[in-house]
């Protein structure tokens, strides 16, 4: 009778999960689970990456886009290190990862062998589930306990293999356990939905903010808003949630965010925080009453006091609550905010249609609105790239990746990379600057080799010009943040790509309308302006006296003065 090798059960399991594909480097500790996946490629793929972080942030960022879980695997030692900083970015932002990495074979633990690493000790702290494969036997329902925990605690597995495990076969005494989750609806108590009721019942002024919590419950949203008369103001993962442009939104908040949000927070008697743990207190109301909607109680009152929390989903959450509340009559509040936030936007749209060189890179953001489908995926990097992004691009139907929480740079591209594996017929973009696009730009070749139409936009000011505009804010002179970068386009074509330079802003809508048409991996490499700093939309005294300590001591030591766009 056939009895299946633990490696053959492992790519069995992960097919029977609904894993479609793998992102990894073959190497000598995993090839043992490489050769089978190699018999079911049919079935699944293996998706080669040139660096291991590039696969673990690409499985998170399938993780975030799809909902489902994001597998990488690694070899022991140094490929297993590479995927940490990936993995740690799936833990922050709350996604479903499997990590597979390969390990010394079992009688060479603890003998100093080559590339022995104690991976479970470093992996203990990224994990909600982290083990050690222990025998053929035991893999299968440790793979199916991997799987579910990931997905019912929303964060990553680590499954540690040790090299000869995969060869062995699997008795039929092995435990048998079930490949799939069982969901569930989650609703607070009464008494305190009771008491929600009662707050909004009694709030003059109510702002809600909408966090990544709120994706898919658009509709409901929107009628609770308009029968509370309540302004939204979206967190940065919240983005996308409703369109941008909506009459009841006013944009984010924080130093990416709107004049408009940061007013209302100013000015609100109750703030309602919807799928959000915001971490930047100090925009938030000081006096306000707050109820908070998190289906993790641990979320709730976390960072902010509460009056009310509401442990429970979003979604049926707030459609209990606009099936009990009074309607609002007055909306003074909301159109004050309205006519606010339509300054704003007249404010943004000026600097939209700059035709100064070098490109102000929210012309940039405006050429790419002008193109980009109503479906797009747009995987943003991290950097000043965020804010023009953040405050400029203006979500309908689009769907919007970043590393929110740990905010690694580097995650645009393999974050495009699985996306359009995700959604082979969907349009996908890479933003990134030109810090975040230099770290894993060799990964550009993979979307080459899988023939992955994505579209790279590298904001390419030579400048960490983030990290500047922070040291100047501090009173500080900027030091170590020029960079040295080569032709992006000319790298494209290096690769096998298709490359596009861009210096002027009658080339931006050419260069970008070629781009989506030749169905081909591309980079578009636009230079612009590095002195165009992503100002917040209300700037603080501290933020005003360190600014202009910089400038004194730039006057003093450069015998120069440059002031920004105030």
């Amino acid at each position: 009778m056939f009895k299946p090798t633990a490696g053959e059960k492992l790519i069995e399991l992960l097919i029977e999960w609904g894993v479609d594909h793998i992102y990894g480097m073959p190497g000598d500790s995993i090839n043992s689970i490489i050769e089978p996946l190699r018999k079911a490629q049919d079935k699944i793929k293996f998706i080669q990456v040139r660096h291991e972080e590039a696969g673990a942030l690409a499985a998170a960022a399938y993780a975030k886009l799809t909902g489902k879980i994001g597998v990488c695997t690694a070899i022991a030692g140094p490929g297993a290190i590479h995927l940490l900083n990936g993995l740690y970015d799936a833990k922050l932002d709350r996604v479903p990862v499997l990590a597979l990495t390969g390990q010394v074979e079992s009688d060479l633990f603890g003998t100093d062998s080559f590339q022995e690493v104690n991976l479970e000790r470093m992996f203990d702290d990224v994990a909600v589930y982290n083990q050690r494969i222990m025998s053929a036997e035991q893999l299968p329902a440790v793979v199916n306990q991997a799987i579910r925990t990931a997905y019912a605690r929303k964060g990553v597995s680590v499954l540690t293999i040790p090299d000869d495990i995969p060869r062995f076969e699997v008795s039929r005494e092995a435990r048998v356990t079930s490949s799939f989750m069982v969901k569930q609806e989650i609703l607070p108590l009464k008494e305190d939905l009771q008491h929600a009721k009662e707050l909004l019942n009694e709030a003059e002024r109510p702002v809600i903010l909408a966090g990544r919590g709120t994706h898919g419950i658009r509709e409901t949203l929107l009628s609770f808003a308009e029968k509370m008369a309540a302004p939204i103001v979206l967190t940065l993962p919240g983005k996308g949630s409703i369109p941008d442009k909506h009459p009841y939104c006013l944009g984010g908040l924080g130093l990416l965010g709107t004049k408009a949000a940061y007013q209302a927070m100013q000015e609100t008697d109750l703030l309602l925080m919807i799928g959000t743990s915001f971490p930047f207190t100090g925009f938030l109301p000081d006096k306000a009453k707050t109820i908070q909607i998190d289906i993790d109680p641990y979320q709730i009152g976390k960072r902010y006091p509460v009056d009310v929390g509401l442990a429970g989903e979003a979604g049926l959450t707030i459609k209990f609550l606009l099936d009990n509340i009074h309607e609002k009559e007055n909306h003074e509040f909301l159109e004050k905010c309205q006519a606010r936030m339509q300054k704003w936007w007249s404010r943004l749209s000026k600097q939209e249609v700059d035709d100064s060189v070098p490109i102000k890179p929210q012309r940039v953001i405006r050429t790419l609105q002008e193109v980009a489908a109503e479906d797009a995926i747009l995987s943003v990097d991290v950097g000043n790239v965020t804010v023009w992004m953040a405050r400029h691009f203006h979500m309908t139907q689009q769907k919007f990746i970043i590393s929110s929480w740990l905010a690694t740079l580097g995650c645009g591209l393999p974050g495009a990379i699985a996306g359009q594996i995700a959604y082979p017929e969907k349009q996908v973009f890479a933003i990134c600057g030109d810090g975040g696009f230099g770290m894993t730009m060799n990964d550009f070749v993979t979307a080459v080799k899988y023939q992955l139409p994505i579209i790279v936009v590298v904001l390419n000011n030579h400048k960490i010009a983030m990290i500047k505009f922070e040291q100047e804010v501090m009173g500080n002179i900027e030091f170590g943040t020029d960079l040295h970068n080569p032709n992006f386009a000319k790298y494209a074509e290096a690769c096998g790509g298709l490359g596009f330079r861009v210096e002027r802003p009658e080339e931006l809508l050419p260069a970008f309308q070629q781009a989506v048409m030749q169905k081909k991996p591309c980079i578009i490499d636009v230079i612009v302006d590095a002195e165009e700093a992503p100002v917040p939309g209300n700037i603080t005294f501290a933020q005003a006296a360190g600014y202009t300590k910089h400038m004194i001591k730039v006057l003093f030591e450069e015998g120069k003065i440059d002031l920004p766009p105030l």
